[in-house]
């Protein structure tokens, strides 16, 4: 299976190197300096960056100084992994609720309200999509051992879920880095059925003209409704959404290699969802850079989320959203049929996002213009990350270095759609 490999491949790395010790409480720590710890890369020559969902080519960069300020962060976690995995497919399987237990612990998580730690975890985002030593690979640091990476997952039965594993010097913060869609290469056919699967409203049904177009058969036609059967859904995406189940089982793995250290998730569009979602599945935290909405995808895949709490609408998982609004992608504005997206085969029609979202206002302090061209995670680290503040936060004048994390508890998506059992299934 895929995910033994992993522990094949990284468990000589490490046993080669001391365990960290146990941490009781998160406390604040020193600025944490990373260094490759193995990557999942692309075959030589290829370039992953001919795509608006990845990075144009623009100039080079000098290369940062990785330090990454960390803060505590309460999470919630199941008391067993094999329970919530329990509970998740009853609900699927049987439409059945069955209760999870979590219990609230404290880590060091990425301290969201400093810029620069932003940009540097972007960066690590970046490096996702291809090679140390490509011309848009970000260095983070001189001293890249690059003979510590190695390419994973890349080979004609495996492709798809890609990306890298970071790991601070003294070992007690991992960061996975996720790679997100690209329109030409061994990925692009996987990353377009994940993509449409998460998503769109049913099936990346947009219109009557995407007869050929869709994923699945989960719409139910009538002369006045959009309709769309939500067992169906679930099972299209349960059976075809490979990356989720190879990113818990990878998660997993780390969670094994690693019981002491910090896990962080991070990824760009597609690599952001995925990221979110696991994050939101493991209690860990997570920042996801122009990530469409995955709130919808998380209800699909039947994840059992802790309870809100307080005031709060929502599940208090450790996920934050960081986009902007002149991208159309994170905002569910990239729809119909005339969109670029549309007419590049993808429905990404779902807005609403998990956690809390970071939103920087282009359109007010850039002047950008909404385009699907500002998607590309190098956009947003040089003209959005890099640049001087403040920002624009709020409609209330005020300013910041970092807009304000907030949630997003009045997201409605797919609201032209009913969704229900519409096509007879016989619960088993």
């Amino acid at each position: 299976m895929l995910y033994l490999s992993v522990i094949t491949i990284i468990l000589p790395l490490v046993a080669a190197t001391a365990s960290a010790p146990a941490q009781a409480e998160a406390s604040i720590s020193e600025p944490l300096v990373f260094d490759v710890l193995h990557s999942y890369h692309v075959p030589s020559g290829y370039d992953t960056h001919q795509s608006i969902f990845a990075s144009p080519r623009l100039i080079d960069v000098e290369p940062p100084t990785l330090t990454l300020k960390a803060r505590p962060t309460s999470v919630y976690r199941p008391r067993s992994w094999e329970s919530l995995e329990h509970a998740r497919l009853r609900s699927l399987h049987h439409a059945q609720s069955e209760p999870v237990e979590w219990y609230e612990t404290q880590v060091l998580g990425p301290n969201v309200e400093d810029r620069h730690t932003l940009a540097q975890l972007a960066r690590m985002t970046a490096n996702a999509y291809q090679l140390p030593g490509h011309k848009n690979w970000f260095e983070l640091e001189p001293s890249w051992d690059i003979n510590a990476s190695f390419p994973f997952g890349w080979d004609n039965d495996e492709d798809g879920f890609r990306g890298f594993v970071f790991r601070s010097r003294d070992n007690n913060t991992i960061v996975l880095s996720i790679k997100g869609t690209t329109l030409q290469g061994p990925t692009s056919k996987k990353d377009k059925l994940n993509d449409n699967l998460l998503f769109s409203c049913c099936c990346a049904r947009v219109d009557f003209s995407w007869v050929f177009s869709t994923v699945c058969d989960c719409y139910s036609w009538s002369a006045l409704h959009w309709r769309c059967d939500d067992i169906c859904l679930s099972e299209a995406l349960i059976q075809d959404s490979l990356f989720y189940t190879t990113g818990v089982n990878l998660v997993r793995d780390l969670i094994y290699l690693y019981p002491s250290a910090n896990i962080w998730l991070v990824g760009h569009s597609l690599g952001g969802s995925l990221a979110s979602l696991l994050g939101s599945t493991f209690g860990l935290p997570a920042v996801a850079f122009e990530a469409p909405g995955e709130r919808m995808a998380a209800t699909r895949l039947h994840l059992p989320l802790p309870p809100s709490r307080g005031h709060s609408s929502l599940p208090p998982v450790p996920i934050t959203h960081v986009y902007h609004n002149a991208d159309p992608i994170p905002q569910g504005t990239c729809t119909g049929a005339a969109s670029l997206c549309a007419q590049a085969g993808y429905a990404l029609e779902t807005r609403c996002h998990l956690g809390k979202s970071i939103v920087y206002d282009t359109v007010r302090k850039l002047k950008w213009h909404v385009d699907v061209q500002k998607h590309p995670i190098r956009q947003v680290i040089l003209n959005v990350l890099d640049a001087d503040g403040p920002w624009p936060d709020g409609e209330g004048g005020e300013e910041r270095d970092v807009p304000k994390a907030k949630e997003e508890e009045d997201c409605v998506d797919c609201f032209k759609w009913e969704f229900g059992d519409y096509k007879n299934h016989l619960v088993t």
